[in-house]
This record gives C-alpha cells, structure tokens and sequence, in this order.
C-alpha cells in the first residue's frame, strides 16, 4: 500500500515513530555503555572511578556561568521540542479545502465539510444503504476521502460496492478533476429498528 493510499485508512504516525524510536534506541546504547562499563570491559579501573571525571567536574566548576547557560538552553529547547511533539500529535486531523483551477482568471475553493457532504449525501442514495458518512483528509495536494456506510439487512454488498464505485466516487474524482482519489470504505450491518411488542 502506497503512503497516499495508507493516508485514507489512517493518520500517519510516522513522525511519533521515527521520535519514539529514536529515543529507545539512544536509552539502549546508554545502558549498553553502563553495562560494559560495570562488568570492566574497559578495565577494572575505570568501573571503580566516579561517573563524572574529576577533571570535568573541575572544569564544570571553573566555568558555572556558561554551564549553566548552555543547561538551561537546552532543557527549554528539549521542553519545547517536547511540548510540540505532545500537540502534534492530539491536534485533529487535517481536513484541507480543495482549489480547483477554473477556465477564468479565479478559482474555486471547495470546502471539505461541504465536499465530503456531498459525497455523503451520494452515498445513502445507494440501493441497500440506510446510513453514511464521509470525511474528506490529508493535504491539499494530496487529499484522501473516508467512506462509512450502514448496510440494511439483505442488502447485496458486490452490489453496493459496485454502484459506489461507479457512481459516488466516480463523481468525486470528476469533481475534483483527479484521476485517482485514494478511499477507505467501512461497511457496517446496520442495527434492525425494534418493534414493539402489543
């Protein structure tokens, strides 16, 4: 599965991997250079000696101002580091208005909200759907569309899926003037309606 067509199943999490991964790679070699340390692998010596060096800590000493400095600078720069990695990671996914270039000097912007509610409103027309949503994702230059629907009971799913097909997003990539529009579709039995009991 291609990275465009993996954007309309789910957000990426790529970054929060790459960030997460990096990190536990960098405690592991820290352990391992613990580990080999304790056990005297670099001699027996050098297990015994303080962790700082006393002549790091000497220098550390002479030179606190600027120690202090650099520590301080780099703690805030790892807080706001942090800080973005943490709001990036809650912020709601992206839903891009799409510009379509016109035959005129202006240009059509289309909104997802009101993109997606067509796409919608095309897919509960399909024979066997009682429900649907949509949700038009990604980026401007990359968008991706999410298709939910709600079969009634009986209903004949290759059907569904074909008249979907060649109807509802079929329409959206005319619209959108695209050949390919990457789309997730979740087909889900609709609950029966209760009767009442006389």
């Amino acid at each position: 599965m291609s990275t465009r067509s993996a954007a309309a199943v789910a957000r990426s999490a790529r970054a929060e991997r790459v960030l997460t991964g990096g990190a536990g790679i960098l405690a592991i070699l820290l352990g391992a250079g613990a580990l080999v340390l304790g056990l005297g692998w670099l001699g027996t010596g050098r297990a015994a000696r303080p962790v700082l060096d006393p002549m790091i800590r000497d220098w550390l000493l002479a030179n606190r101002p600027w120690v202090l400095g650099v520590g301080i600078a780099l703690g805030v720069l790892v807080f706001v580091l942090g800080l973005r990695w943490v709001v990036r990671s809650l912020r709601p996914e992206s839903r891009p208005d799409l510009r379509i270039d016109g035959a005129g000097p202006g240009r059509v912007t289309i909104t997802a909200a009101a993109f997606a509610e067509a796409v919608r409103t095309d897919a509960a027309r399909v024979t066997g759907v009682s429900r649907a949503q949509a949700r038009l994702v990604g980026s401007v230059e990359r968008p991706a569309l999410r298709v939910q629907l709600w079969l009634a009971e009986g209903t004949d799913v290759r059907a569904v899926w074909q008249q979907l097909d060649e109807t509802v997003l079929s329409r959206a990539r005319e619209s959108l003037g695209v050949t390919a529009l990457p789309t997730a579709v979740r087909l889900e039995l609709d609950s029966a309606r209760r009767r009442r009991v006389r």
